[in-house]
């Protein structure tokens, strides 16, 4: 099945939110990732750091789906999306090699 890789990086509205408020959203991603998860769908979500740790990087998360379109729609379901608290991109990654469907077979 097709892996989906979505990047984002926090709004300048999302910056300007309380650490309180921020981790709210986050909370409500967390869950949104667990309950895909307990569905059977292969999600991984998390953020980037750099060489001294520090966050900042923005966040990453991996989707397997049945294509772009479905892999879409999941996606726009995640609440920083829906209260427009990240700037994201959505792309299928195809492997150079035959690593795609040995990565996909281990997925579980």
């Amino acid at each position: 099945m097709p892996i989906f890789i979505k990047t984002e990086k926090f709004t300048d509205k999302t910056l300007e939110l309380s650490n309180a408020e921020r981790k709210k959203f986050l909370f409500m991603h967390k869950e949104w990732v667990k309950d895909i998860t307990n569905s059977g769908k292969y999600i991984r979500s998390g953020y980037l750091i750099n060489e001294k740790r520090m966050p900042g990087g923005g966040g990453l998360l991996i989707l397997e789906a049945q294509d772009y379109l479905t892999a879409k729609k999941i996606i726009e379901n995640d609440p920083m999306i829906k209260h427009n608290l990240v700037i994201w991109d959505l792309q299928e990654w195809i492997s150079i090699d035959e690593s795609q469907s040995k990565f996909s077979n281990h997925l579980g």
